[in-house]
This record gives structure tokens, C-alpha cells and sequence, in this order.
């Protein structure tokens, strides 16, 4: 992001990043738990985030680990599954990237909905765009439709994230859906929304604070 901020506390439409995305999830349930995966070097920024937009909702922090895999495996240390008497009460954990913040409620839902009906959920979006494979010295035309982009948040019943993440870290798990279809489950795609984008350039915040606007506009009319 050519900045010495970490990227999810830049702001967009004077809000940083990460609260657009914390407050979607806030605004589909005021009641859901939130578990914040940080740097401990980045905990005074979020600090200052409370401060300066008055947040007062009570969230966990986990330290951010090595990799992804490390990170998310701390978080769901903050998930509690205790129930009354001792008993064990399944939850749905959804994983999101924080630089996801044009997330749409409808995706939430649909995400936590089917997680709930088949123990797990990832949104994806058709790809649009011709593809080709590349296999040692030549590439190969391959049918588009038969692939697509996933997306976050991608939920799980609580007890089938946290057994997935017991097994060993390895450096092919680019994403929870890979931790979880190591062990066996078949994972479940839902629709996912087009603006879901993952900020991770200048030219992706350009965008994605167009697209704030004509949602602005939109709701406006």
C-alpha cells in the first residue's frame, strides 16, 4: 500500500478499513462476538481507532501468528463452545479478512445459514475473464465456468474449524476452506457479492471507495 500504516487501519471515507468490516458484521447481528487478530505491535492503533470513532463494543484479541494459518489457529483459542452445565455448545465461526470491507449483509447471512445447515459455507463469485493453465512449457485453455474466485467470510461449525486446525501447518493452506477440506469435509459455496474485494493495493482503495459511493447514491434514491 506504499504506507507505513498497516493497510487495515487506512482510511476509506474517513473510516478505517477493518471497522467498515466490523461494523457489516455488527450491523447483520448487534449481538455477534468478535475476535480481532492483531500484530501486538499494532494494538495502539486500534486503540487510537476506539478512541477516535467512539467504539465501545467489547471485542477479543488474539496475536496474529506466522502465517494465516496461525493467526486464525490463535483466534479460535477466543472461541468459547462451554455451554450450560459444562456441556459443549457448537457455534458458527465465520473468518473474514479485516481488508474485505464492502462485505454485504446478504452474503453474512447466506454464509452463516448454510454453515448451519451443512457445517460449513464459502461465498465465490463466477470468474469473467478467460483463463488458461500452465503446465511445464505450455499453457492449456481451461472452461471458466468451472471455476470461481472464493471470497471471505467462510464459516464453519465450531467444532469442525477447531479439529481442522489441530492438524500440521501446510504451505498449501491459502485459505480456511484448504484447512478444513484436508480433513475430509467437502466444503459448500454460496454466493458471494462482486464488491467483496480484498484491498491490498492503492488502486484496489481507489475502487473500492467509488463503489462506497455508488452504494451511497443508491440507497439515497
Amino acid at each position: 500500500m506504499n504506507s507505513p500504516l498497516p493497510k487495515q487501519f487506512i482510511k476509506l471515507n474517513n473510516k478505517p478499513i477493518l471497522l467498515h468490516s466490523i461494523d457489516k458484521f455488527l450491523e447483520t447481528d448487534p449481538n455477534i462476538e468478535i475476535i480481532l487478530v492483531l500484530q501486538p505491535d499494532h494494538l495502539k492503533y486500534w486503540e487510537q481507532v476506539c478512541q477516535e470513532f467512539l467504539f465501545h463494543k467489547t471485542i477479543s484479541i488474539a496475536n496474529s501468528g506466522e502465517t494465516r494459518f496461525h493467526s486464525v489457529k490463535n483466534g479460535l483459542e477466543f472461541v468459547n463452545e462451554e455451554g450450560p452445565d459444562d456441556s459443549v455448545q457448537t457455534s458458527i465461526v465465520a473468518i473474514h479478512d479485516a481488508v474485505r470491507p464492502l462485505v454485504s449483509t446478504k452474503t453474512i447471512l447466506s454464509a452463516y445459514k448454510a454453515a448451519e445447515m451443512y457445517g460449513n459455507a464459502v461465498p465465490a463469485v463466477p470468474i469473467n475473464d478467460s483463463i488458461r493453465q500452465i503446465e511445464s512449457t505450455r499453457t492449456i485453455a481451461v472452461d471458466r465456468s468451472r471455476f470461481c474466485v472464493t471470497q471471505t467470510p467462510q464459516c464453519f461449525r465450531s467444532d469442525i474449524i477447531k479439529k481442522a486446525y489441530l492438524q500440521d501447518y501446510r504451505y498449501t493452506f491459502t485459505d480456511d476452506a484448504m484447512v478444513v477440506e484436508a480433513t475430509g469435509e467437502h466444503i459448500k459455496l454460496v454466493d458471494g457479492n462482486p464488491d467483496n474485494i480484498k484491498i491490498t493495493s492503492p488502486k484496489d482503495l481507489v475502487i473500492a471507495e467509488a463503489l462506497l459511493k455508488m452504494e451511497g447514491q443508491t440507497f439515497a434514491r
